[in-house]
Protein backbone atom coordinates (compact mmCIF):
# COMPACT_ATOMS: atom_id res chain seq x y z
CA UNK A 1 0.00 0.00 0.00
CA UNK A 2 1.60 3.47 -0.67
CA UNK A 3 0.42 7.13 -0.13
CA UNK A 4 2.14 9.05 -2.64
CA UNK A 5 2.19 13.03 -2.16
CA UNK A 6 3.87 15.62 -4.50
CA UNK A 7 5.35 18.26 -3.03
CA UNK A 8 6.44 21.39 -4.52
CA UNK A 9 8.47 23.69 -1.87
CA UNK A 10 9.25 26.67 -3.04
CA UNK A 11 12.11 29.00 -1.42
CA UNK A 12 11.20 32.45 -3.12
CA UNK A 13 11.47 35.57 -2.28
CA UNK A 14 8.77 37.92 -0.79
CA UNK A 15 6.77 39.45 -3.04
CA UNK A 16 4.10 42.40 -2.28
CA UNK A 17 0.61 41.55 -0.75
CA UNK A 18 -1.00 42.47 -3.66
CA UNK A 19 0.90 40.75 -6.32
CA UNK A 20 -1.46 38.21 -6.93
CA UNK A 21 -0.94 37.91 -10.51
CA UNK A 22 2.82 37.37 -9.81
CA UNK A 23 2.01 34.32 -7.53
CA UNK A 24 -0.13 32.43 -10.01
CA UNK A 25 2.95 32.68 -12.46
CA UNK A 26 4.99 31.87 -10.41
CA UNK A 27 3.01 28.50 -9.41
CA UNK A 28 2.35 27.45 -13.25
CA UNK A 29 6.31 27.99 -13.55
CA UNK A 30 6.99 25.78 -10.29
CA UNK A 31 4.71 23.28 -11.07
CA UNK A 32 5.07 22.67 -14.99
CA UNK A 33 5.51 18.96 -16.06
CA UNK A 34 4.91 18.00 -12.30
CA UNK A 35 2.44 15.46 -11.47
CA UNK A 36 -0.86 16.32 -10.71
CA UNK A 37 -2.68 18.02 -7.76
CA UNK A 38 0.89 18.75 -5.75
CA UNK A 39 1.02 20.61 -2.28
CA UNK A 40 2.90 23.82 -3.19
CA UNK A 41 4.35 25.26 -0.75
CA UNK A 42 5.78 29.06 0.07
CA UNK A 43 7.39 30.58 2.94
CA UNK A 44 6.34 32.40 5.93
CA UNK A 45 4.52 36.42 4.61
CA UNK A 46 5.35 35.72 1.40
CA UNK A 47 2.74 37.86 0.49
CA UNK A 48 3.90 40.21 2.93
CA UNK A 49 5.89 42.76 1.02
CA UNK A 50 4.28 46.87 1.21
CA UNK A 51 2.47 47.90 -1.67
CA UNK A 52 2.45 51.01 -3.78
CA UNK A 53 6.38 51.73 -3.75
CA UNK A 54 5.80 52.25 -0.07
CA UNK A 55 8.40 52.40 2.72
CA UNK A 56 6.76 51.89 6.08
CA UNK A 57 8.30 50.65 9.26
CA UNK A 58 8.84 46.87 10.13
CA UNK A 59 6.38 47.25 13.02
CA UNK A 60 3.90 48.85 11.17
CA UNK A 61 3.23 46.32 8.30
CA UNK A 62 1.21 43.86 9.76
CA UNK A 63 -1.31 46.80 10.85
CA UNK A 64 -1.39 48.19 6.95
CA UNK A 65 -1.87 44.54 5.03
CA UNK A 66 -3.92 42.56 7.34
CA UNK A 67 -7.30 41.76 6.29
CA UNK A 68 -10.05 39.70 7.19
CA UNK A 69 -9.54 35.87 6.65
CA UNK A 70 -12.62 36.16 4.33
CA UNK A 71 -11.65 38.97 1.86
CA UNK A 72 -10.80 39.39 -1.10
CA UNK A 73 -7.50 37.92 -1.05
CA UNK A 74 -8.87 35.01 0.37
CA UNK A 75 -11.29 34.46 -2.74
CA UNK A 76 -8.57 34.92 -4.87
CA UNK A 77 -6.61 32.69 -3.56
CA UNK A 78 -9.05 29.91 -3.28
CA UNK A 79 -9.70 30.93 -7.12
CA UNK A 80 -5.70 30.22 -8.40
CA UNK A 81 -5.89 27.05 -6.20
CA UNK A 82 -8.90 25.64 -8.27
CA UNK A 83 -7.88 27.36 -11.98
CA UNK A 84 -4.19 25.56 -11.61
CA UNK A 85 -5.79 22.17 -9.73
CA UNK A 86 -3.49 22.16 -6.89
CA UNK A 87 -3.39 22.24 -3.03
CA UNK A 88 -1.89 25.56 -2.05
CA UNK A 89 -0.31 26.49 1.09
CA UNK A 90 0.58 30.28 -0.39
CA UNK A 91 2.52 31.48 3.19
CA UNK A 92 0.99 32.85 6.13
CA UNK A 93 -0.26 36.35 5.36
CA UNK A 94 -1.59 39.11 7.81
CA UNK A 95 -5.22 38.92 9.14
CA UNK A 96 -7.79 41.21 11.28
CA UNK A 97 -9.34 39.11 13.51
CA UNK A 98 -13.61 40.05 13.81
CA UNK A 99 -12.23 41.26 17.36
CA UNK A 100 -9.65 43.94 15.24
CA UNK A 101 -6.40 42.32 16.27
CA UNK A 102 -3.99 40.73 13.37
CA UNK A 103 -2.54 37.37 13.53
CA UNK A 104 0.18 35.71 11.06
CA UNK A 105 -1.76 33.23 9.51
CA UNK A 106 -1.74 30.36 7.13
CA UNK A 107 -4.58 29.33 5.10
CA UNK A 108 -4.25 26.49 2.84
CA UNK A 109 -6.56 25.94 -0.30
CA UNK A 110 -7.80 22.81 -2.58
CA UNK A 111 -8.21 21.81 -5.59
CA UNK A 112 -11.56 22.11 -5.99
CA UNK A 113 -10.87 26.39 -5.13
CA UNK A 114 -12.11 25.97 -1.62
CA UNK A 115 -9.82 27.13 1.53
CA UNK A 116 -9.88 23.88 3.72
CA UNK A 117 -7.76 25.39 6.79
CA UNK A 118 -6.16 28.34 8.25
CA UNK A 119 -3.76 28.45 11.27
CA UNK A 120 -3.22 31.24 13.49
CA UNK A 121 1.06 31.32 14.74
CA UNK A 122 0.67 30.44 17.99
CA UNK A 123 4.20 31.87 19.13
CA UNK A 124 5.44 34.59 17.55
CA UNK A 125 9.20 36.08 17.59
CA UNK A 126 8.95 38.80 20.34
CA UNK A 127 9.73 40.97 20.78
CA UNK A 128 10.20 41.51 17.35
CA UNK A 129 6.94 40.39 15.93
CA UNK A 130 3.67 42.14 17.50
CA UNK A 131 0.96 40.26 15.94
CA UNK A 132 -1.51 38.94 18.37
CA UNK A 133 -0.65 35.24 19.11
CA UNK A 134 -3.26 32.32 17.87
CA UNK A 135 -4.33 29.52 20.14
CA UNK A 136 -5.35 26.48 18.16
CA UNK A 137 -3.40 23.43 17.11
CA UNK A 138 -4.51 23.37 13.14
CA UNK A 139 -4.26 19.72 10.58
CA UNK A 140 -6.19 19.72 7.84
CA UNK A 141 -7.08 16.31 5.39
CA UNK A 142 -5.70 15.60 1.82
CA UNK A 143 -8.36 14.28 0.31
CA UNK A 144 -7.36 9.71 0.53
CA UNK A 145 -4.11 11.09 1.01
CA UNK A 146 -3.47 11.99 4.56
CA UNK A 147 -3.21 14.70 7.20
CA UNK A 148 -1.15 17.33 7.47
CA UNK A 149 0.21 20.12 10.28
CA UNK A 150 0.81 23.89 10.31
CA UNK A 151 3.19 25.68 12.01
CA UNK A 152 4.97 28.93 11.33
CA UNK A 153 8.97 29.80 11.73
CA UNK A 154 9.19 30.33 15.66
CA UNK A 155 6.71 27.38 16.33
CA UNK A 156 9.18 24.70 15.16
CA UNK A 157 11.75 25.81 18.74
CA UNK A 158 8.43 24.53 20.42
CA UNK A 159 8.56 21.16 20.72
CA UNK A 160 5.05 21.05 22.43
CA UNK A 161 4.11 22.20 18.45
CA UNK A 162 5.13 19.50 16.37
CA UNK A 163 3.96 16.80 19.23
CA UNK A 164 0.46 18.28 19.35
CA UNK A 165 0.31 18.59 15.37
CA UNK A 166 1.62 14.79 15.37
CA UNK A 167 -0.83 13.69 18.30
CA UNK A 168 -3.82 15.01 16.22
CA UNK A 169 -3.10 12.38 13.52
CA UNK A 170 -0.58 14.83 11.01
CA UNK A 171 1.75 12.81 9.13
CA UNK A 172 3.70 15.49 7.27
CA UNK A 173 4.13 19.43 8.96
CA UNK A 174 4.47 22.45 6.90
CA UNK A 175 6.81 25.24 8.79
CA UNK A 176 6.11 28.60 6.85
CA UNK A 177 9.64 30.50 7.24
CA UNK A 178 11.18 33.69 6.94
CA UNK A 179 14.49 33.77 8.70
CA UNK A 180 17.21 36.28 8.21
CA UNK A 181 19.59 35.77 10.85
CA UNK A 182 22.40 33.61 11.53
CA UNK A 183 19.59 31.36 13.70
CA UNK A 184 18.55 29.09 10.42
CA UNK A 185 21.86 26.71 11.38
CA UNK A 186 19.55 25.74 14.56
CA UNK A 187 16.46 25.81 12.53
CA UNK A 188 18.00 23.01 10.06
CA UNK A 189 18.57 20.80 13.38
CA UNK A 190 15.19 22.03 14.81
CA UNK A 191 13.15 20.49 11.29
CA UNK A 192 15.18 17.21 11.97
CA UNK A 193 14.92 16.79 15.64
CA UNK A 194 10.78 17.86 15.53
CA UNK A 195 10.98 14.94 12.94
CA UNK A 196 12.58 12.39 14.57
CA UNK A 197 11.21 12.86 17.84
CA UNK A 198 7.52 12.46 16.62
CA UNK A 199 8.00 10.08 13.44
CA UNK A 200 6.56 12.65 10.43
CA UNK A 201 7.61 13.99 7.70
CA UNK A 202 8.84 17.89 8.22
CA UNK A 203 9.00 20.48 5.35
CA UNK A 204 10.65 24.01 6.66
CA UNK A 205 10.16 26.24 3.95
CA UNK A 206 12.53 29.62 4.01
CA UNK A 207 12.03 32.18 2.11
CA UNK A 208 15.01 33.35 -0.46
CA UNK A 209 17.34 36.56 -0.45
CA UNK A 210 17.17 39.55 -0.29
CA UNK A 211 14.83 39.00 2.93
CA UNK A 212 15.74 35.40 4.39
CA UNK A 213 18.76 33.16 4.20
CA UNK A 214 17.15 30.39 2.68
CA UNK A 215 18.29 26.11 3.26
CA UNK A 216 14.72 25.00 3.16
CA UNK A 217 14.48 20.94 3.68
CA UNK A 218 12.78 18.16 3.69
CA UNK A 219 12.77 15.80 6.51
CA UNK A 220 12.05 12.20 6.38
CA UNK A 221 10.33 10.24 9.43
CA UNK A 222 13.57 8.85 10.76
CA UNK A 223 15.29 12.67 10.37
CA UNK A 224 16.86 11.52 7.00
CA UNK A 225 17.26 15.10 4.62
CA UNK A 226 15.58 13.95 1.46
CA UNK A 227 16.13 17.53 -0.50
CA UNK A 228 17.77 20.56 0.60
CA UNK A 229 18.38 24.08 -0.58
CA UNK A 230 22.23 24.49 -0.63
CA UNK A 231 22.03 28.81 -0.20
CA UNK A 232 19.95 31.64 -0.63
CA UNK A 233 18.85 31.52 -3.76
CA UNK A 234 15.37 31.13 -5.56
CA UNK A 235 14.95 27.52 -5.69
CA UNK A 236 12.39 24.66 -6.30
CA UNK A 237 12.41 21.73 -4.42
CA UNK A 238 10.56 18.75 -5.76
CA UNK A 239 9.64 15.48 -4.15
CA UNK A 240 6.63 12.58 -4.00
CA UNK A 241 6.91 11.34 -0.73
CA UNK A 242 4.65 8.37 0.76
CA UNK A 243 2.82 9.08 3.95
CA UNK A 244 2.43 5.11 4.76
CA UNK A 245 6.52 5.87 5.51
CA UNK A 246 4.97 7.33 8.82
CA UNK A 247 2.97 4.44 10.18
CA UNK A 248 5.76 1.78 9.01
CA UNK A 249 8.56 3.86 10.64
CA UNK A 250 6.38 3.79 13.83
CA UNK A 251 5.54 0.65 13.77
CA UNK A 252 9.16 -0.80 13.10
CA UNK A 253 10.31 1.66 14.65
CA UNK A 254 13.37 4.97 13.90
CA UNK A 255 16.26 2.94 12.58
CA UNK A 256 13.92 -0.33 13.07
CA UNK A 257 15.28 0.52 16.98
CA UNK A 258 12.91 3.02 18.71
CA UNK A 259 9.17 3.36 18.83
CA UNK A 260 8.06 6.39 20.88
CA UNK A 261 4.52 6.41 19.78
CA UNK A 262 4.34 2.69 21.58
CA UNK A 263 5.97 3.90 24.79
CA UNK A 264 3.16 3.44 27.15
CA UNK A 265 1.09 0.46 28.01
CA UNK A 266 -2.77 0.86 29.32
CA UNK A 267 -1.75 -0.76 32.90
CA UNK A 268 1.18 2.28 32.87
CA UNK A 269 0.55 4.90 35.80
CA UNK A 270 0.11 8.25 34.06
CA UNK A 271 3.04 10.72 34.59
CA UNK A 272 2.30 14.43 36.02
CA UNK A 273 3.11 17.26 33.47
CA UNK A 274 3.21 20.23 36.55
CA UNK A 275 4.73 22.52 33.57
CA UNK A 276 1.87 22.42 31.88
CA UNK A 277 -0.72 21.63 34.66
CA UNK A 278 -1.76 17.94 32.88
CA UNK A 279 -0.34 14.53 32.26
CA UNK A 280 0.39 11.82 29.94
CA UNK A 281 -2.49 9.26 30.03
CA UNK A 282 -1.73 6.06 28.92
CA UNK A 283 -5.28 5.93 28.12
CA UNK A 284 -4.78 8.32 25.28
CA UNK A 285 -1.57 8.25 24.08
CA UNK A 286 -1.62 6.30 20.57
CA UNK A 287 1.04 5.57 18.01
CA UNK A 288 -1.68 5.18 14.65
CA UNK A 289 -1.41 7.62 11.86
CA UNK A 290 -5.27 7.11 11.22
CA UNK A 291 -6.67 9.71 13.05
CA UNK A 292 -10.37 10.48 14.03
CA UNK A 293 -12.38 12.75 11.49
CA UNK A 294 -11.66 16.54 11.06
CA UNK A 295 -14.88 19.00 10.32
CA UNK A 296 -15.88 18.80 6.88
CA UNK A 297 -16.53 22.52 6.90
CA UNK A 298 -14.03 24.45 4.58
CA UNK A 299 -13.48 27.67 6.66
CA UNK A 300 -12.76 26.29 10.41
CA UNK A 301 -11.01 22.78 10.17
CA UNK A 302 -9.13 23.62 13.40
CA UNK A 303 -9.69 21.57 16.53
CA UNK A 304 -8.06 22.36 20.24
CA UNK A 305 -6.50 19.61 22.19
CA UNK A 306 -9.58 18.63 24.06
CA UNK A 307 -11.12 17.65 20.86
CA UNK A 308 -8.62 15.84 19.09
CA UNK A 309 -7.96 11.76 19.88
CA UNK A 310 -6.28 9.34 17.98
CA UNK A 311 -7.62 5.84 18.13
Amino acid sequence: MSRPLPLVLAQAAQRTADDLDGLAADVRRRTAGLPAAPLVVYPELHLGGPTGGTTPAPAELPDILAEPLNGPRDRALAELAGDLGVWLAPGSLYERGADGRVHNTAPVYSPRGERIAAYRKIFPWRPYETVFPGAEFTVFDLDGIGRVGLSICYDAWFPETTRHLAWMGAELVLNFVQTSGSDRAQEVVLARANAIVNQVFVASVNCAKPVGTGRSLLVDPQGNVRTEAAADSDTTLTDVIDLDEVANVRRLGTAALNRPWQQFRPDDQPLALPLYQGRIDPATWAGTTAATPIPSEPTDTRRTLGEARMP
